[in-house]
């Protein structure tokens, strides 16, 4: 700690009380910010009605299930492993034959709460989502009939299926419902800064209540990272399209030209688990993160090489030079370390026996 905050700082002291005594956040105009707070516990959402122990068990087993696949050889758990935070670590995924995707894999992590799925939000929910990464052929490769008639030979699912539906039937709808289920399951709600929020005044650091201050003001990252789930869950553009680096294209593929280049505001709770960073994995640490954010990002050259129908990439005008200094930088790092707290881990299930196995018997 350097001289200058050995004393008592008022302003973290004024952050050590109830969050209405604050000082105030500060947005751009015509962002009305959505105020901190923790997220809200996941069986009290509507989308949770359904959940049940049997159904979580069954979507656990299928979501490491790697004979979804056409391979046999990928599951779900490959590109978001519980050893890596739920992510993969890497700066896009490996696929079905060694294919190379354009995407970072995100972290499953209190998926539950999001509006919309994938980088692009272009599926509506977790059982969309299921469907197209089991299906896409640079994923999964999976053909949905070939699956629903593989799980149905293998021992062990027809009666998990039964406990969680009501009867044997394997269907494709089943599959994503459980998976989805079972994702919806994996949350993190305990971190440092969810204990600050809820009261424990000495949960953050000194040097991680300045952050905040930093995050609520300077840094300017109310901007888009509010409310509880730190995302406005809208879509913005921060210069970090890149043609031939992965999908380049964003919302332009959903909405049109003017979200050319735009993605989803990312959660930012366990983030210090799930370099790289960006949609791209552009970001290879926080501290490269922060650094351009610092400088503003950039305005990317023209996009129009492979289509001459798309436009420039409009840099969002919620991004802007910082000029936070290095201590300053180190302030708000500390504060996103304390957004981390004891990830969900498990281990896979034991894989069932197929009926090739059951018959040797």
């Amino acid at each position: 700690m350097s001289p200058s905050h050995a004393a008592s700082d008022p302003l973290v002291e004024a952050y050590r009380q109830p969050q209405s005594l604050w000082p105030a956040a500060e947005t751009d105009p015509g962002i009305d910010a959505v105020a901190l707070a923790p997220l809200p516990a996941p069986d009290s959402l509507p989308v949770w009605s359904s959940a049940t122990p049997e159904r979580i068990t069954l979507g656990k087993q299928l979501f490491f299930e790697r004979r979804l696949s056409a391979s046999d050889q990928i599951a779900c758990a490959s590109c978001h492993d519980p050893d890596l935070g739920w992510a993969d670590g890497r700066r896009v995924s490996i696929g079905h034959n060694r294919q190379q995707g354009d995407m970072n894999a995100p972290s499953i992590v209190n998926s539950i709460f999001l509006h919309e799925v994938f980088w692009d939000g272009r599926a509506a929910n977790l059982e969309e989502q299921v469907i197209a990464s089991w299906t896409n052929p640079i994923e999964m490769a999976g053909d949905l009939e070939a699956s629903t008639e593989k799980l149905s030979a293998i021992h062990g699912y027809p009666p998990l299926f039964a406990a969680a539906f009501g009867d044997p039937e394997v269907t494709v709808e089943r599959i994503a419902s459980a998976i989805a289920t079972f994702m919806r399951s994996v949350n993190m709600l305990d971190a440092p800064y969810d204990r600050f929020l809820k009261g424990d005044t000495q949960a953050l650091s000194d040097t991680q209540v300045r952050g905040l201050h930093l995050f609520r003001t300077k840094a300017r990252c109310m901007n888009c990272h509010q409310g509880a789930l730190l995302s406005d869950q809208q879509y913005h553009h921060l210069g970090t399209s890149f043609e031939r680096v992965g999908n380049f294209q964003g919302r332009y593929r959903i909405s049109g030209p003017e979200e050319v280049g735009a993605f989803r505001t990312a959660p930012l709770r366990g983030l210090s688990a799930t370099a790289p960073y960006m949609h791209n994995g552009f970001a290879s640490d926080l501290d490269l993160l922060l650094s351009l954010y610092n400088i503003g990002w950039w305005q990317n050259a023209a996009l129009q090489d492979k289509d001459p129908d798309i436009p420039l990439a409009q840099l969002s005008p919620r991004i802007k030079p910082l000029q936070l200094s290095q201590e300053e930088l180190a302030d708000l790092k500390a504060f996103l370390l304390s957004l981390t707290g004891n990830l969900p881990y498990m281990k896979p299930p034991p894989e069932l026996p197929d009926y090739r196995q059951a018959d040797t018997h």
